[in-house]
């Protein structure tokens, strides 16, 4: 892998972080609001355990595989 396309990958992982702690603060609040849109909080875990996905992929692709 070079070391543009390593940064390129740190770039995305920086920002679907980003993106997987708001949905955290966006869920939430859904949370505590007194009536939540129930299916509005199903999209939101689901797209939550999407990044999740997308991130722990990323990362195994920046960590270089150690052979024992």
């Amino acid at each position: 892998m070079t070391n543009e396309n390593e940064r390129e990958l740190e770039v995305e992982l920086t920002r679907l972080q980003q993106e997987h702690r708001d949905l955290d603060a966006a869920i939430d609040a859904l949370h505590q609001s007194p009536a939540p849109d129930l299916l509005r909080l199903q999209r939101l875990k689901k797209r939550k355990l999407l990044l999740r996905d997308r991130i722990a992929f990323i990362e195994d692709q920046i960590t270089p595989d150690i052979i024992a």
